[in-house]
C-alpha cells in the first residue's frame, strides 16, 4: 500500500500542533500546502526508501538467527555472539554506521549470572503443622544476591496484599510494619476494580513481578513469594518454570536493597499456605482491595539455604546509526528497539528439545526493525535528526541491555526524542488494526494515528491490559529517563478472519509457545501485516526525525517530571 508523503507530513504535523494547542478537532486529512525538502525529500523518493521495507527481507533476518545453531541467543552464550556478529554485519551490509561511543557496533555490558541450586522441596511450619511444597511444580525460588550462598532461618510469612506504596493514590500496604527479616507473600497484579484507581484494569509498574521484589527488599524482608495465577500474571505457571530456573542474569548489584531469595508459588500452593493458618485465601485478597488494608502475619515460619553459582559474562546491544542532516538537529536521536536475544538452552520439553529459539519473540521483531533502518538508509537524505536502530540484549531477564543503555545512552537523556519498539510482531497477515501499547500518555498518539488512517487502519489501545505490557518490553527503559516511547504490537482484526480470530492466535501462542522450545520460524507464517506495521514505524519515526519539535507527554503522565527535568538538564 502506497502511502501519500505530502498528506502524511503535514496531517501529522498539523495534529502535533493541535495537541500542542489542546484543541480536540481532528487533524485535517487533505491539506494542500507542499512539503519542503526539509520534511521528506521529495514525495517520490521517500516512497521508494519505504518500498525497501520487505516481508522477504524480515523472513530472512527472522529464519537466519532463530536457527538450532544460535542455541537461543542465551546472554553471553556463544549463540549470542555470533547472533550479534551476524546482526552487525547486516548493518554494514545496508551502510550504516556503527553506533556505539567507541565508534563499534555493540555497546557491550557486564553480566552477572546467577544460578541457584533450587531444593527439591520447601518447608513451613505452623506449630505442630507442616506443610511441603514441591519444586516446579509448586514454586520455582532464585537467590536475590549476587553472592554464592542466599539462606534464612526462621523466618515468619507475613500476607501484604499487592505489596504496593503509591503515594499518589494514597496507598500503603505495609502501614509502617517493620517487616525486617520477614517472608513476604504477595498478590500479583495491582488493584482493578476501580478505573480511577491504578488505571484499572490496565495494569501499572505497581503490578508487575520486579516492582514485587523490589518493594520487599525496600521493607528489609529477607524474601518474597508472589502468587501465581493465569489472569494476573498473562501467562501460565509453564513460563515461570522455565524463565525462573537456570541461570539468571543480571547487570552488577550497586547498593539498591535487595532480598536473600525471590520465589513464585502456584495459586493453589498459595492457598494451602494460608490455609494452614487458618485463613482463606479468597478473602485475604478481598480485604487487600482496600486502602485500610494492614499486613497480615502468618504464624508461619519457614527456612531455606541454597548454594548459588555466580558467573561473569557479558552481553551487547548491537547500534547502526543514521546521522540527521541538520546541524542543529543531529544531535538528536529517534531510538528505534527490538531484543536480540532469548532464553538460550534449558529445560528440555517433552520431546527433548532444549534450544529456547525465540523466533516470534523476538527474533520477529528484530526483522522488522532493521527493515526500517533499511528503509531510513535508503532515503536520499538523512532526516534532521538522527536515527538509531538499536538490537538490545538480556530482554528476558528484566530489560537489562535496554535499561544499560537508558544509562549509558550514546545520546544524551535529553535529547532523545522518541523511542519506537517492536516485541513480537505480526505474523498472521493484514489488520485493520493496529495495537499502541501507551496510547493516551503522549503526543505521540496523534503520530500513529494519523499515519494509520493513511493505511486506512484505526489505532487501538492495548488489547489485553492487564499483562501490562507497556511495563514489560524495552519501551518502559526509555520511559524511565523520560523519553516518550510506543510500543507498536500487531492488531487484532484481521481482514478476511472472523471476530475474535487475532485475539485466539495471541493466546495461543501464550499459552502453548511463549518462552517455550516450540517458539521456532515457520515458513507459513505471512509477514504481509508486519510490512504495514513497520510502515507505520518507519513514517512515525520519519517524522518525529523531521518536525521542528519534540514529542511530549500528556501533562499529568508518570513520565512526565522525569522528561522534564531532563530537558531542563539540556538547556542549562
Amino acid at each position: 500500500m502506497k502511502i501519500r508523503t505530502n498528506v502524511i507530513y503535514l496531517a501529522v504535523l498539523f495534529s502535533l500542533a493541535l495537541a500542542a494547542c489542546s484543541q480536540s478537532e481532528p487533524p485535517a486529512t487533505e491539506p494542500t500546502a507542499v512539503v519542503s525538502d526539509s520534511a521528506g525529500a521529495g514525495n517520490t523518493a521517500a516512497e521508494a526508501a519505504a518500498a525497501q521495507i520487505s516481508g522477504e527481507y524480515m523472513r530472512k533476518i527472522v529464519k537466519e538467527i532463530s536457527q538450532d545453531k544460535y542455541e537461543g541467543r542465551g546472554p553471553g552464550s556463544r549463540g549470542d555472539v555470533a547472533a550479534r556478529q551476524y546482526l552487525a554485519a547486516e548493518f554494514e551490509a545496508m551502510g550504516l554506521e556503527p553506533g556505539a561511543a567507541d565508534g563499534s557496533w555493540e555497546q557491550a555490558f557486564d553480566l552477572v549470572g546467577v544460578h541457584t541450586d533450587q531444593p527439591d522441596e520447601w518447608t513451613f511450619l505452623r506449630g505442630d503443622n507442616s506443610l511441603t511444597l514441591k519444586q516446579w511444580d509448586q514454586y520455582v525460588v532464585s537467590s536475590g544476591l549476587q553472592a554464592e550462598r542466599a539462606e534464612f532461618e526462621n523466618a515468619e510469612v507475613v500476607f501484604v496484599g499487592y505489596g504496593i506504596q503509591a503515594p499518589e493514590y494514597d496507598w500503603d500496604d505495609f502501614k509502617g510494619q517493620d517487616l525486617t527479616g520477614k517472608v513476604l507473600l504477595i498478590m500479583n497484579n495491582d488493584p482493578e476494580w476501580d478505573p480511577e484507581l491504578f488505571a484499572g484494569e490496565t495494569r501499572l509498574w505497581y503490578g508487575r513481578w520486579d516492582y514485587k521484589y523490589l518493594s520487599a527488599a525496600r521493607q528489609r524482608a529477607v524474601g518474597a513469594i508472589i502468587i501465581h495465577t493465569q489472569p494476573s500474571a498473562g501467562y501460565p505457571f509453564q513460563v515461570v518454570q522455565t524463565s525462573w530456573t537456570g541461570v539468571q542474569f543480571e547487570l552488577p548489584a550497586g547498593d539498591e536493597p535487595r532480598n536473600q531469595v525471590n520465589s513464585w508459588v502456584t495459586e493453589d500452593a498459595a492457598r494451602a499456605l494460608v490455609g494452614m493458618a487458618g485463613f482463606d485465601l479468597d478473602e485475604l485478597r478481598e480485604s487487600a482491595d482496600n486502602r485500610d488494608f494492614e499486613p497480615v502475619p502468618l504464624g508461619i515460619t519457614t527456612s531455606l539455604s541454597m548454594d548459588v553459582e555466580i558467573t561473569h559474562t557479558a552481553s551487547a546491544n548491537v547500534l547502526g546509526l543514521i546521522t540527521g542532516s541538520d546541524p542543529d538537529l543531529k544531535d538528536e536521536v529517534v531510538i528505534y528497539t527490538a531484543h536480540h536475544d532469548h532464553l538460550g538452552i534449558g529445560k528440555p520439553n517433552e520431546e527433548g528439545d532444549a534450544i529456547y529459539n525465540g523466533a516470534f519473540d523476538n527474533a520477529s521483531g528484530v526483522g522488522l526493525v532493521m527493515a526500517i533502518g533499511k528503509g531510513m538508509k535508503a532515503l536520499p537524505q538523512a532526516p534532521r535528526r538522527s536515527i538509531l536502530i538499536a538490537l538490545v540484549g538480556a530482554e528476558e531477564q528484566g530489560l537489562l541491555g535496554s535499561k544499560y543503555y537508558a544509562e549509558n545512552p550514546t545520546f544524551a537523556r535529553g535529547k532523545i526524542a522518541a523511542n519506537i519498539n517492536y516485541d513480537t510482531p505480526n505474523i498472521w497477515g493484514h489488520t485493520h488494526d493496529v495495537t499502541f501499547i501507551g496510547l493516551g500518555k503522549s503526543s505521540l498518539d496523534q503520530i500513529v494515528i494519523s499515519v494509520a488512517a493513511e493505511q486506512g487502519r484505526v489505532v487501538t489501545a492495548d488489547q489485553f491490559p492487564s499483562r501490562g505490557s507497556f511495563y514489560r518490553s524495552d519501551q518502559f527503559s526509555f520511559a524511565r529517563i523520560g523519553v516518550p516511547a510506543v510500543y507498536l504490537d500487531p492488531g487484532m482484526d484481521f481482514v478476511d478472519r472472523p471476530a475474535g480470530w487475532g485475539k485466539a492466535q495471541i493466546n495461543h501462542f501464550t499459552d502453548v509457545n511463549y518462552h517455550q522450545p516450540s517458539d521456532e520460524y515457520d515458513d507459513s507464517w505471512n509477514f504481509d501485516g508486519a510490512v504495514m506495521d513497520a510502515l507505520l514505524g518507519f513514517w512515525t519515526g520519519l517524522t518525529i526525525a523531521n518536525a521542528d519539535e519534540m514529542p511530549a507527554w500528556n501533562e499529568g503522565d508518570e513520565f512526565e517530571a522525569v522528561r522534564l527535568e531532563a530537558l531542563a538538564h539540556e538547556s542549562d
